[in-house]
């Protein structure tokens, strides 16, 4: 059952309602400093909060607006048409919520916001003594910490070896010696969502050769978490799916429940561990955690922190995309980010706050442009600026093999609640298996389906996406981003899906699509989510114009079909399709192993 109430975040009187200009208004309340967006036309109003659905940022004024109905966002330059409260840049987004207008007997004006209850309020739990080793959180690497609650253990997120995203992202802390260890011997385990430094297959791998029967969970988003466990032969045979906002007891005295993200309900979770009416927040990587509306007070807040995790601007090339201004907007945006923690961890006010889900560096070689452009926040700066704002919040730097106990921690903040590795403990990696993971991608190079250039059509029949007025030019390189010379390069034209072999004379958006050809193909044939590519920095873009393209990179990245392609039937079906796709002009022949080497 899911409750309502109804607040009112913002009241104006007869006059100032009287002041208000057709077109767009922005009102701050005195009472918190929040501000509202009314919008006036033709005597009727509309109104929302001033916060981008996208990331939260602040809208201002649009200086390209030319009827006085859009604002800007000044965190990444999205455009809301507050008369229809659609986003227009990018198109075919999102759509802004509204508060409703309640006009007043004496001509004044509420702004009024309906309030879902808070599903954490359900049965609740008045706080029990702890005892000195009763609860205690140890992190092990990244997002992944290791729960103590009473008799049970509970890990979050185990990334502990290999990469994510392809071969784009690695760890950046040494895990404890015995991580492995003690994955096996939990007695449950939370994944947050699909992402693979989240979701880490080749971590599962190794748990499922031990231990296939350890409970996981995961919620249940409209994608699920575990969509491609078939395919990655991993055998886990104790999955358990569970709805959002319900406590799901363990025991007498442990329970947790999974909530949603409201930007990206198809994707991401965060999780309330209550232990003896003692409550722990992890909001993961979420951007607005269950509709902004997370428990107060709670003993310890975990949340990531660093910022970087998206190709976006280092990718990019052409226009405006110069050095120096991706340099300017990384530091703004990692700037943006720190403040928006500072100000979310203080209005919650936890006992005790650690950063964390950020700890990851682009370690390949090959990757060193990145890694050097792609510049993250230090928890250690964070965490100073949230004891400069809110000196009574705790605040923890973790490392791993690092130990809170939650009990001391909340005897007295003198008492020495975080144990720290031993002397001498490796923090950081200095070693990958990179030709391991490497290798095993770049087999994907000689599948026999790339020798038919027709799987290309078969692929895009596959995904699904079309009626959409994009061309784009699909290019395999090495691993300088060079085009290979018997590689794939091909024009898909996403209005009609058809693939011609030059640009269409109507007037299209363009968009240019470099890729390192071994995780492409990769991602072709395995049928995976565009995250490898985009997310783990293996592709190069340009776009004209420079605009977003959500509808197209929202289906590649969330919305292809959970089954793969069926290659084996398009290898048997290749005399046909090799006929339906010559006239069309498919431009190369596959690459050779040679070609590479």
């Amino acid at each position: 059952m899911t409750a309502q109430s109804s607040k009112t975040v913002l009241s104006l009187d007869s006059e100032a309602v009287f002041s208000l200009k057709d077109g767009i208004n922005f009102k701050k309340s005195p009472d918190d400093g929040k501000c509202y967006i009314i919008y006036k036309e033709n005597g009727e109003l509309k109104a929302c909060k001033n916060q981008c659905k996208h990331q939260g940022g602040l809208f201002i004024k649009d200086i390209e607006d030319l009827d006085g109905r859009t604002v800007r966002c000044t965190k990444h330059y999205w455009k809301l048409n507050v008369s229809t409260m659609q986003y227009v840049n990018p198109p075919d987004s999102f759509t802004q919520d509204e508060l409703d207008v309640v006009m007043t007997d004496e001509g004044g004006l509420q702004l009024v916001e309906v309030i879902v209850w808070d599903p954490w309020l359900a049965d609740p739990q008045d706080p029990q003594e702890l005892q000195e080793g009763e609860v205690t959180v140890t992190y092990l690497t990244h997002a992944c910490m290791e729960l103590q609650l009473g008799g049970k253990k509970m890990i979050f997120d185990p990334w502990l070896t290999g990469p994510a995203f392809a071969r784009g992202w690695w760890l950046l802390h040494e895990p404890p010696a015995d991580s492995m260890e003690r994955l096996c011997m939990a007695d449950l385990i939370y994944i947050s969502h699909m992402h693979s430094d989240h979701l880490s297959y080749p971590t599962l791998k190794s748990l499922s050769a031990t231990r296939p029967d350890v409970p996981i969970y995961v919620g249940d988003t409209s994608r699920p978490v575990f969509w491609m466990l078939e395919k990655r032969q991993v055998q886990l045979t104790n999955i358990n799916v569970v709805p959002f906002g319900i406590w799901q007891n363990i025991d007498e005295h442990l329970r947790f429940m999974i909530l949603k993200d409201e930007v990206h309900p198809e994707l991401d979770t965060c999780i309330i561990v209550e232990y003896k009416g003692h409550m722990i927040l992890n909001t993961v990587d979420c951007t607005r955690p269950n509709y902004g509306r997370l428990p107060h007070n709670v003993d310890l807040m975990m949340s990531d922190f660093a910022g970087g995790a998206s190709g976006f601007p280092m990718t990019f090339s052409g226009g405006k995309y110069t050095e120096s201004w991706k340099a300017d907007f990384i530091k703004n945006e990692r700037k943006k980010l720190m403040n928006y923690k500072t100000q979310l961890v203080k209005s919650l006010q936890p006992k005790i706050y650690c950063p964390f889900a950020g700890y990851f560096v682009e370690a390949h070689p090959s990757d060193r442009y990145i890694k050097e452009t792609n510049t993250k926040n230090k928890a250690e700066e964070l965490n100073a600026l949230i004891k400069k704002s809110a000196p009574g919040i705790t605040t923890w730097t973790p490392k791993p093999g690092a130990v809170l106990d939650l009990a001391l921690a909340l005897m007295s903040p003198s008492r020495k609640a975080i144990t720290d590795p031993p002397s001498g403990t490796n923090i950081y990696k200095d070693s990958w298996d990179f030709d391991l993971y490497v290798d095993e991608l770049n087999r994907a190079i000689t599948a026999e389906i790339f020798k038919h250039k027709s799987w290309i059509q078969f692929y895009y029949i596959w995904a699904g996406f079309k009626n959409y007025n994009l061309v784009v030019r699909v290019i395999e390189t090495d691993e300088d981003f060079i085009p290979i010379a018997n590689g794939y390069n091909y024009l898909v034209d996403f209005m009609d899906l058809s693939f011609p072999t030059q640009r269409p004379t109507r007037e299209h958006p363009y968009e240019e699509i470099k890729n390192r050809i071994g995780v492409m193909r990769h991602v072709v044939k395995n049928g995976l989510l565009w995250d490898d590519l985009y997310i783990g920095f293996q592709n190069r873009l340009s776009r004209e114009p420079d605009v977003y393209h959500h509808r197209f990179w929202n289906h590649f990245q969330t919305e292809l079909p959970v089954t793969g392609p069926d290659w084996d039937l398009f290898l048997q079906q290749v005399p046909s399709y090799q006929r339906s796709a010559e006239p069309q002009g498919i431009q190369t022949e596959s690459v050779s192993a040679s070609t590479l080497s």
